[in-house]
């Protein structure tokens, strides 16, 4: 059995900082869900703010790297999705304010 939760996971993905903004991925709403499974893989589905960002296969990289930091992490995947499309009000309070949308 697992003892890695998807608190763990998303404490390790706050440590991801969007270079363009300053902010950490899960605060600006990019990480949409974490799995753990049983046999300790992470599946982990996200998001980017345009799906023209020129940094998405680096930020896409640091995302299934930033688990595997965890000792009992097997495999991750991180999955970009364009379905929900990312927009300013799925971030946390602090985000929207400094980007001047609260």
């Amino acid at each position: 059995m697992c003892s890695v939760t998807k608190e763990q996971v998303y404490d390790e993905l706050r440590t991801i900082i969007d270079p363009e903004v300053g902010f950490n991925l899960v605060e600006m709403g990019l990480i949409y869900d974490v799995e753990v499974d049983d046999s300790c893989n992470v599946v982990i589905t996200m998001t980017l703010s345009t799906k023209a960002c020129p940094l998405h296969q680096m930020i896409h990289q640091w995302v299934e790297d930033a688990p595997k930091r965890i000792d009992e992490v097997n495999e991750v995947t991180a999955n970009i999705v364009w379905e929900p499309e990312w927009n300013i009000s799925m971030a946390e309070d602090n985000v929207k304010q400094a980007l001047g949308s609260l």
